[in-house]
C-alpha cells in the first residue's frame, strides 16, 4: 500500500500519548510520509481526516470511536494504539507499535471492517439530528434510576411498549461496552448484528435481543413521570428528547476500517480485561 499522508490523533489528557505521538511522527517523516498531529480532548465536532491515507489514534477506545465517526465515510483505515483501560478496539499495544506499523506499511496487516449505526431523530416529522456511531446508541433519563416509557418497533413490527431506565442499541463491536454492563451478550466482532439491551427493565421477562443489521429499529418516546430524556451516540454529549420524538436506527453501508484488530487480540482482551475464562483458573 502506497501511503503519503497520515494524521496522528493524540489524547490531550495523556502525556505519554503526546510524547509517543511525536516519536511516531518523526519515524514516519524519516520514511518520507507526511505526519500531522491533531489533539483530541474527548469531545470534538471537528473531523479533520479528509485527504489522509491513514490515521493513527493514541488513546483508548473513545479516541478510536472519534476517528471511526470521521473516517468511515472516507474509507480511511485507523491504526489504533491503546492508551486506555480495555483496548477492545484500540488493540495495538504501545510496545509493539513499530513492528505493527511496519507490517501495515508493507501491506501485511489485517484490516478489519466493522459495522456502524446511524440514528435519525425525528420531531413532528422533521429530522432534528443525525449521528453515527461504532459502539452504541443510548436513550435514557438524565438522572439515574428514573424509568422512562417508549414504543419499540423492528421493521415496523411492534416489539412492545417498554418501561425501563433506558435502552441501548449496540453493534457487535459495542457489545463489550455499555451493553455488556447492562447484561447484554458479547458478540464476536466478525458478526454483523444489532443488539437491543434494556437498562433495568420494569419487567423481569425482558431479555436482550440480537437483531439483523439489515432491519431498522424505531423508538418513540412516550409520556412518563420524568421529562428529562436524552440520546447519546458513542458516549458523546447527550441531546435532549421530547415526548413524541421518534428515533430511527439502522446500520450504514460504510464500515470502520481498523488495522491489526485480529480475532486473537479480541479474545485476549476478553480474557484479560473482563476475566472471561469459562470457569475457575487453577495454578
Amino acid at each position: 500500500m502506497q501511503v503519503k499522508k497520515s494524521l496522528i490523533v493524540v489524547n490531550s489528557f495523556k502525556e505519554e500519548s503526546k510524547s509517543l505521538g511525536s516519536e511516531i511522527q518523526a519515524y514516519l517523516r524519516k520514511l518520507k510520509i507526511q505526519a500531522d498531529i491533531f489533539v483530541f480532548n474527548g469531545f470534538s465536532e471537528q473531523y479533520p481526516f479528509y485527504g489522509y491515507d491513514f490515521v493513527i489514534t493514541m488513546g483508548g477506545d473513545g479516541t478510536v470511536l472519534f476517528a471511526a465517526r470521521g473516517c468511515a465515510s472516507l474509507g480511511i483505515p485507523i491504526f489504533p494504539i491503546n492508551f486506555g483501560s480495555f483496548g477492545f478496539i484500540a488493540s495495538v499495544q504501545r510496545d509493539e507499535w513499530k513492528k505493527e506499523l511496519d507490517d501495515f506499511l508493507a501491506g501485511n496487516s489485517v484490516i478489519d471492517e466493522r459495522g456502524m449505526l446511524r440514528a435519525d431523530l425525528l420531531r413532528a416529522g422533521q429530522r432534528r439530528l443525525t449521528a453515527t456511531g461504532l459502539n452504541d446508541i443510548v436513550i435514557c433519563g438524565k438522572t439515574a434510576a428514573h424509568t422512562i416509557s417508549f414504543n419499540v418497533l423492528y421493521d415496523k413490527v411492534p416489539l412492545g411498549e417498554i418501561k425501563a431506565d433506558g435502552i441501548i442499541i449496540s453493534t457487535a463491536t459495542g457489545s463489550t461496552a455499555y451493553s455488556a454492563s447492562a447484561g447484554g451478550p458479547i458478540i464476536d466482532p466478525g458478526l454483523d448484528a444489532m443488539v437491543l439491551t434494556l437498562m433495568n427493565a420494569f419487567s423481569l421477562s425482558s431479555r436482550p435481543i440480537v437483531l439483523s443489521p439489515e432491519g431498522q429499529i424505531e423508538i418513540e418516546i412516550l409520556p412518563s413521570r420524568i421529562s428529562d430524556v436524552v440520546i447519546s451516540v458513542d458516549g458523546q454529549i447527550p441531546v435532549d428528547l421530547h415526548v413524541g420524538d421518534v428515533i430511527k436506527i439502522h446500520q450504514i453501508e460504510e464500515k470502520a476500517r481498523l488495522i491489526g484488530c485480529t480475532k486473537e487480540k479480541f479474545y485476549n482482551a476478553l480474557r484479560s480485561k473482563l476475566n472471561w475464562s469459562g470457569g475457575p483458573q487453577h495454578a
